[in-house]
């Protein structure tokens, strides 16, 4: 696991212990062809989490997609955090087929984040997507989610 994988991993699951209790691990954290942060991460196939016909239970997969999309958000913005503070406004999910066994989300910013912090600079409440992909773990996209983002400016003294 790379130092900055390792890095943002330790921040997410210190701020979103429930990930952990899911058991979610961090992938990998790079840079997509838009020059935005992509965020993978997994949680591993088990009793605990799979529902009645053996997948994973759609509770853990919004969590899962909602944790990668959380870590977008830190990775793009987690500079900004000591003026605004993260919040998912809206979330649409489709689960599209049953996955079994161990799953991978894949997130990334759907909007420039050069915009995102000139709307806050202006004074605003910026709001952007994070579209994420959850499939198997040989590539099969099982289920689509978008997690639609706000960072809320903090009160000045």
């Amino acid at each position: 696991m790379s130092r900055d994988v390792r890095r943002l991993a330790a921040e997410m699951l210190g701020s979103v212990p429930f990930a952990q209790t899911l058991g979610i691990e961090f992938v990998e954290v790079t840079v997509d062809e838009a020059g935005g942060p992509r965020v993978v991460v997994r949680l591993p196939d088990s009793a605990a989490t799979r529902n009645h016909v053996g997948g994973p239970h759609a509770g853990a997969l919004f969590t899962l997609g909602e944790t990668a999309s959380g870590a977008v958000v830190l990775a793009a913005f987690g500079q900004l955090f000591a003026r605004a503070v993260p919040l998912a406004v809206r979330a649409e999910i489709d689960y599209r087929r049953l996955a079994l066994g161990t799953v991978r989300a894949t997130a990334r910013l759907d909007r420039p984040a050069e915009s995102v912090v000139a709307e806050l600079d202006a004074g605003t409440r910026p709001e952007f997507p994070v579209r994420v992909e959850i499939g198997t773990e040989d590539g099969a996209v099982t289920t689509e989610m978008t997690v639609l983002w706000t960072l809320k400016p903090l009160a000045t003294a």
